[in-house]
């Protein structure tokens, strides 16, 4: 990392991104004397990320899980702008956004990753993403109209496509929504749609590892299995989606299903910035990064979290993984090592600890692998440090107290309240306007 110059005064800090890795380097290096600071972001607000699965499938709403930029960043210091970068000049340090332009001493980009299709490029227009609140209230609304369909359908193999869904991908996000639905075709859907008490339909999880659950321990993989095998979910593993048409999901193994609603849960590359040379990507766009966060082969310019890859660190030579813990942790200590430096101290490399990783599996079971997996916890142990981890992770007390009352409304009545569309105006209008 490069030293202040001694003849300048306060430097001009640019943070792309209020993720887990953005938003702790802020409140990390916020009311200080040696740096300003203003963080971008395309939202006025930060979300978080392991629960959109719960927004998007109506257990909790989206306020329980998001918060205001500039009500976090009162009385710290802190600038916000709403903001999308369009290109970044590195030469001039300028950088090039929708609404005007901005200038930065230091940059560090902190903008996460996107959904990858993994060259399917017909699939994001006929799938349902999870990437942040705008998809989570879209998939909800989809899920729901797909159930008022099925409600009155009376071509019985037109119903059962609609009541068949497919999930793509075995990771947390997918095995977690498999485990929602599943829980809510026993417990909700004949409550809330008696003509569909008996209707044909299913739930299918796919994956290409030979495990759900791939990075987590054997126990967890068996665990996570048995458990959605016991909530009737169907189960794809070495097997990856080779095609959805018409209807028509075809499976790498020649298989296929007819359902009206595929979940894209498969992978995540990073966010990409016109500006930043190829040389300085890697894998999965990542932008490589040396041992202090500083991004290879340019000045003053930082990357953290899932949009940023080292592969100095020997125990991942590949890179961290792309998770919440090791985007905190970075974010933590990027902003450590700025402070360090400006106090003439030598600035330290980065380096993960693994505290661990936790899934939820439907309303009574969720899986922990703590400490480089070696404490497991299971069932209602696991639910317990599940519920404890993910509540004291939210931004404040205010997001706190709506999701542990959520979730406890959700656990006594096996229900929730939030299955509702709410249209956006616009959209509603353009709609109305299709109409015969």
């Amino acid at each position: 990392m490069k030293r202040l110059d001694d003849t300048d005064s306060k430097k001009h800090i640019i943070v792309v991104g209020g993720g887990f890795a953005g938003l702790n380097f802020a409140r990390q290096i916020a009311n200080n004397k040696y740096y300003d600071l203003t963080l971008l972001d395309r939202n006025n607000y930060n979300y978080f990320t392991p629960l959109l699965y719960q927004v998007a499938t109506g257990f909790l709403d989206p306020a329980s899980i998001s918060y205001p930029f500039r009500m976090l960043f009162r009385k710290t210091g802190i600038k916000f702008r709403m903001a999308e970068v369009k290109y970044v000049d590195t030469n001039t340090k300028t950088l090039h956004l929708n609404d005007g332009k901005i200038t930065y001493d230091q940059l560090v980009f902190a903008a996460g990753a996107k959904t990858n299709f993994f060259g399917n490029a017909e699939m994001p227009g006929k799938t349902l993403s999870l990437k942040g609140i705008d998809d989570a209230i879209a998939m909800r609304n989809e899920l729901i109209r797909t159930m008022e369909k099925a409600a009155v359908e009376v071509d019985l193999e037109e119903r059962k496509k609609l009541l068949t869904f497919v999930i793509v991908g075995g990771g947390a996000t997918g095995v977690e929504i498999a485990g929602v639905f599943a829980e809510m075709k026993k417990y909700i859907v004949a409550k809330d749609y008696p003509e569909l008490k008996d209707a044909e339909g299913a739930i299918y999880i796919v994956d290409g590892h030979e495990n759900l659950l791939a990075p987590m321990s054997k126990k967890t993989h068996k665990a996570a299995y048995d458990t959605l095998c016991r909530l009737g979910v169907n189960i794809k593993l070495h097997t990856v989606v080779s095609s959805y048409e018409d209807d028509r999901v075809t499976f790498s193994d020649g298989q296929f299903v007819e359902a009206k609603t595929v979940i894209w849960c498969a992978g995540v590359t990073a966010n990409v910035f016109d500006g930043i040379p190829a040389s300085s990507l890697g894998p999965g766009n990542r932008i490589k990064t040396d041992q202090f966060s500083q991004v290879l082969g340019l000045e003053n310019v930082y990357a953290i979290g899932d949009i940023s890859i080292q592969e100095t660190d020997a125990v991942y030579p590949k890179g961290h993984p792309q998770l919440a813990q090791p985007a905190i942790q970075q974010g933590r200590h990027l902003a450590k090592n700025f402070l360090a430096i400006a106090k003439e101290r030598e600035p330290k490399p980065f380096k993960y600890f693994d505290k661990g990783d936790m899934a939820i599996i439907g309303r009574n079971y969720a899986v922990a692998d703590l400490f480089k997996h070696k404490l497991h916890f299971g069932g209602f142990l696991g639910l317990m440090s599940w519920l404890f981890i993910h509540i004291m992770s939210l931004v404040n007390y205010n997001n706190k107290i709506k999701t542990f009352y959520g979730w406890l409304i959700a656990y006594l009545t096996r229900d929730q309240h939030l299955r509702m569309i709410f249209k956006e105006p616009l959209k509603e209008e353009q709609e109305d306007n299709a109409l015969p």
